[in-house]
């Protein structure tokens, strides 16, 4: 239909008036600026003198006069803009810089005036920058090419929109939301918190109140949510915040507990009712909520890290699809596929990589009332702080293991479920968390010894992302720095960034002031701890799971690394333990054994003494030393006397007693139900235990004992093909042997690159094929959606490409396993086949082992993000690479030390040691080529760096007798050095000394 043109007398004066003002500020204002006023550069400013000299009112004036002219330019690039979108119909008009309030002015004047010309000129509008989304392209364009109704026709009832609601819910016990909390379990991210608050910042609630303060929400408030956010409720875009409230008084966001995992969605009908446009016949109707659409209905959006997924409904016509605007992140991500052909194309790859997981048979079902089976990295994952704590200990072991290690033998590797734990520690530990609840203790026991003050009493302690809260008696509010007292003195707060910013050297040598800290489990927001000497008397623990609950606590006490020295009495429970931690636990099977030493203990230092002794003294000779009872056996009823009386000295005293039982005199009583949960009525607390559970115990267990093997293994890796790998570059290289880098495909967006990397590493370093659901449960260890997974592996086959025959990268071959094509090789692939060659050719040895140590940048995958590559636990490479490396770099150090050549021969061992920096059979390869290049200085500088490596390092431990009798026989006159203990230095090490 032709639009007819309806240019009325107003619109006409009104163009007129526009052009008449657009040429007047346009050539009117430049004119009269030249006239009265000069050029936009007077010669005062042309005056170098100005910087230096006093400016007075004619300079002033000069730069009032170039102000304006740079105000009447920025007009001009308005109108210009203006008029060329208008013209042109480019659509909305581009933005010009710093130009919000003249560029809307010249908006309005130049569509006034573009009507003199056109009736249907088509000027856009400046979307302010408080409004919603834009329009997208397609829904513009089709607005443009649709027919002008006829003016008899009935107004089109207007589309509701839908908006993600969150109702803040009543206190549990003593625990409130947060908005941390609402965007860690909604957003998956409690970083997100931000974005929740600026949705609702000032606007009223049902209540009447309004949200001022990020750390301030009420119960029974309505938060509006980010469009990508799940566990919410879905409402029309106009409904007021005191309906909704009415709607779902009281109710979890869950709605019932049916939540679309996908789009966010909660309830069986999730898609909010929106009011249809006109029917043909130009009536407005009310659409009827569609049949709720399966999975296979959705097409996927991804976020940047592939690791949540939104879905949008595809609307189907005939059998064809054709893909409907996803709008995310606010409505700024419009579906860049939106075309049906790109849409068909996408759902016909994920239906080829889903083939694989049809062909599987189908998983067996749980006996009934079985429960749901719950693997080690549940439990061992997630007690983050003794995870931090048992991986510092098993990095010493193994450092203890290198020792020992022969040429051509590796350290023994965990197997089954012993490698399952190791991974899950790995996923869960918090070293960062730990290593703030450490230095942030000893530096305020060291401000308070400072000031004089007697320490308070911490009876509990709450750790999470944003800062670590001491709950403390009496209150007090003189905190020191970087603490800081809130409610009223009872509560003293370290934030999280000043805490993990701490220097240890702020700390250097303090004593630990509060070693009884421990875990009991977790609050939804972080980590809860008591602490043991807090209760003053006996703590009784009883229910179904209590010798779980015993264990995880001495597991966390005997690793943790806010204590100096400590000890750990274990009573019908634990033996194995003991190879955890042999300075500090000690297993007795009844409760009778260990009372004398306690009485005799009993007394001597009481009440504030405790602390006070603590923080004056120094972490290499802690005062008051602490000693913690754990009985999983329950005392008789003379025992209960007895330790009820060693319990009642009046006062804090440096021990702990937690006994299994109903003890009719303790301070305090935990519960620990059937269900998981840790009850301390004293304390009000109720909280997920920490548990260590039989199944999880033994397969720690089973770790360390492999840890503690010093004979070592034989090296299982995969043969070499027969033909020789050529040694020129490959159109991909994944280069391990230090940082990680994927060379040859061109970029990959900002997001993705870490999952993409790790998906190349392990397919790269498994040539035999990976199935495409193994590869989930690798990169996902806590589990992932298929269509997420195979989306993943299809845009990492896109970023790959085609190698020059055509062949894809990455492809799936006859059996449905994921290979890389022959094209991409990996750095460690190219090092083994130097190897081999180097033993098959002994003219060239020296030579293709250099070349092979000369691909050695740094340690294995240096850098690797936090919670990623925790596969490396449970496979081969790790231990493979090490043990090849330094076999190399020794076998090269004795053919150039043969050949006379020292010097080239401590380079080759530098180079091992790049990667292999634990191994200390290398270490003395140095010792032995410096000796050899007759350098004394030199000697002794690497003898002194030996040993601050030794006293420094992160698992302790010193160095080997072997390497300390080298030196004493290479360097008769040196004397070891002594080097302060690091206050920070893991329990093991210090204890071990």
């Amino acid at each position: 239909m032709r639009i007819k043109s309806r240019r009325s007398a107003g619109d006409v004066f009104v163009g007129l008036g526009a052009l008449l003002i657009l040429a007047l500020l346009v050539a009117g204002v430049p004119f009269a600026l030249l006239r009265l006023a000069g050029p936009p550069i007077s010669p005062e400013l042309l005056d170098l003198d100005l910087i230096t000299s006093q400016v007075g009112m004619s300079t002033v004036v000069a730069l009032l006069i170039l102000l304006v002219w740079l105000a009447w330019l920025q007009l001009v690039v308005c109108v210009i803009v203006e008029v060329y979108a208008g013209v042109r119909r480019v659509g909305m008009p581009a933005r010009v810089p710093l130009s919000g309030g003249t560029q809307a002015v010249a908006n309005r004047l130049v569509s006034a005036a573009l009507l003199l010309f056109t009736a249907s000129a088509i000027v856009f509008p400046i979307v302010k920058a408080n409004s919603g989304p834009p329009a997208s392209s397609a829904a513009v364009a089709s607005a443009l090419a649709a027919p002008v109704a006829e003016e008899e026709r009935p107004a089109l009832a207007p589309v509701k929109k839908a908006k993600k609601v969150y109702v803040v819910q009543p206190p549990h016990g003593r625990h409130h939301e947060s908005l941390w909390e609402i965007a860690d379990k909604c957003l998956g991210d409690g970083r997100r918190y931000g974005e929740i608050y600026r949705l609702n910042q000032h606007k009223q609630q049902p209540d009447g109140t309004k949200l001022q303060m990020a750390d301030l929400i009420r119960p029974g408030w309505v938060l509006d949510m980010p469009d990508d956010a799940i566990n919410v409720h879905i409402v029309s875009g106009d409904e007021p915040r005191s309906t909704t409230l009415d709607r779902n008084p009281g109710k979890p966001a869950e709605l019932d507990g049916e939540t679309d995992h996908l789009t966010g969605a909660s309830g069986p009908k999730a898609e909010a009712e929106e009011v249809a446009p006109a029917s043909a016949a130009g009536e407005g109707i009310r659409q009827e909520p569609a049949e709720e659409p399966e999975l296979k209905d959705y097409i996927v959006e991804y976020t940047a890290d592939a690791d949540e997924a939104s879905a949008v409904p595809a609307v189907r016509d005939g059998g064809e699809a054709s893909a409907a605007p996803a709008v995310q992140d606010g409505g700024e991500g419009m579906n860049p596929r939106g075309d049906a052909d790109r849409t068909v194309e996408i759902q016909r790859e994920l239906s080829e990589l889903q083939r694989v997981d049809r062909d599987l048979p189908p998983a067996e079902p749980e006996a009934p009332g079985s429960g749901t089976r719950l693997e080690p990295l549940d439990y061992l994952a997630g007690a983050s702080l003794a995870a931090a704590g048992l991986l510092v200990v098993l990095g010493r072991r193994r450092r203890e293991q290198m020792w020992h290690r022969a040429f051509g033998r590796r350290i023994a590797r965990p197997r089954e479920e012993a490698a399952e734990a190791e991974t899950a520690l790995r996923l869960g530990a918090d070293a960062p968390g730990s290593r703030m609840l450490d230095i942030g203790l000893r530096v305020l026991g060291r401000e308070l010894a400072a000031r004089g003050h007697t320490p308070p009493t911490v009876y509990a302690a709450h750790l999470s992302a944003a800062s670590l809260d001491l709950w403390i008696h009496p209150p007090q509010q003189d905190a020191p720095e970087p603490w800081s007292a809130h409610d009223n003195g009872q509560v003293w707060r370290l934030p999280a960034l000043d805490g993990r910013m701490l220097d240890e050297r702020t700390a250097a040598d303090a004593a630990a002031p509060y070693p009884g800290l421990v875990s009991i489990g977790t609050d939804g927001r972080g980590r809860v701890l008591v602490d043991l000497e807090a209760a003053q008397g006996l703590i009784a623990i009883h229910g179904p799971q209590t010798t779980a609950a015993l264990a995880a606590l001495a597991v966390e006490l005997a690793t943790n690394r806010w204590s100096d020295r400590m000890r750990i009495t274990l009573v019908g429970f634990g033996e194995e333990l003991v190879a955890i931690a042999p300075e500090r636990i000690k297993c007795v099977s009844s409760i009778s054994q260990v009372l004398p030493e306690f009485e005799a203990r009993s007394g001597e230092i009481v009440g504030d003494q405790v602390l006070t002794g603590r923080v004056l003294s120094r972490a290499a000779e802690p005062a008051n030393p602490p000693h913690y009872l754990l009985s999983a056996i329950a005392p008789t009823d003379e025992e209960a006397a007895r330790l009820a009386l060693l319990a009642r000295v009046g006062g804090r005293s440096a021990t702990g007693y937690v006994i299994a039982g109903d003890l009719p005199h303790a301070t305090w009583t935990w519960e620990i139900t059937a269900e998981g949960l840790t009850r301390i009525d004293a304390l009000g607390f109720e909280v997920d235990a920490q548990l260590l559970p039989r199944r999880d115990y033994n397969a720690l267990v089973e770790l360390f004992q492999t840890a503690r093997r010093l004979d070592g293994e034989p090296m299982e890796i995969e043969p070499l093909p027969a033909t020789p790998i050529p040694t020129r570059a490959p159109e991909i290289e994944v280069r391990l042997l230090g940082p990680i880098q994927i060379e040859g495909p061109g970029p990959l967006e900002e997001g993705r690159t870490a999952l993409a990397h790790e998906l190349v590493v392990y397919l790269s370093t498994h040539p035999g094929g990976v199935h495409p659901v193994v590869l989930g449960g690798i990169l996902w260890p806590r589990g992932v959606h298929a269509d997420v997974r195979d989306a993943s592996i299809a845009r990492v086959a896109d970023w790959l490409g085609t190698d020059g025959k055509g062949r894809p990268h990455l492809y799936t071959d006859d059996s449905g396993r994921l290979r890389l094509g022959p094209e991409v090789r990996t750095d460690w692939s190219l090092f083994r086949e130097l190897v081999r060659r180097a033993d098959s050719d002994p003219p060239a040895r020296a030579n293709l082992l250099e070349r092979a140590l000369s691909l050695v940048r740094g340690p294995l995958m240096a850098s690797r993000p936090k919670g990623r590559y925790a596969w490396l636990a449970a496979d081969d490479l790790e231990y493979n690479v090490i043990a090849g490396v330094a076999d190399a770099a020794h076998r090269l150090f004795e053919v150039r030390l043969a050949a006379n050549q020292p010097v080239a021969a401590v380079a080759a061992v530098r180079a091992g040691l790049l990667l292999a920096a634990d191994d200390e059979a290398l270490w003395r390869d140095l010792l032995r080529g410096t000796y050899a290049t007759g350098d004394a200085t030199r000697l002794r500088a690497v003898a002194d760096a030996l040993h601050r490596r030794a006293a420094s390092h992160p698992y302790g431990g010193g160095m080997s007798p072997e390497t300390e009798s080298l030196i004493d026989e290479l360097l008769p006159s040196w004397q070891v050095p002594q080097f302060p203990s690091s206050p920070s230095a893991p329990a093991a090490q210090e204890d071990a000394g």
